[in-house]
């Protein structure tokens, strides 16, 4: 299990992030079932630190870290927490 770390005063991450820009898009053609896997792997290690864009997608990995694994769909774990923060787009000028 990953240990934590503090991000201010009300975010603990893993000190390891799963990069996720290839599930979509990028790298060429994308395994869905083995994106979904491996993001779910990776929670299962303790992983809460998942890096994902709008730009892939838009919320494209997003959608994919929402949806059960088929590799294990019976294991569920009650301990899992998902938090999303939207912002508005930067305007540049």
């Amino acid at each position: 299990m990953l240990s934590q770390r503090n991000l201010g005063p009300d975010l603990a991450v893993s000190p390891l992030g799963l990069g996720c820009m290839g599930m979509s898009a990028f790298y060429g053609t994308t395994d869905e079932g083995e994106a979904i896997a491996t993001i779910h792997w990776a929670i299962e290690l303790g992983c809460t630190f998942l890096d994902t864009a709008e730009m892939y997608g838009p919320y494209t990995n997003e959608e994919l870290m929402a949806r059960p694994s088929p590799v294990d769909a019976t294991r569920r774990s009650s301990r899992r927490r998902w938090a999303s923060v939207r912002r508005p787009p930067l305007t540049i000028r």
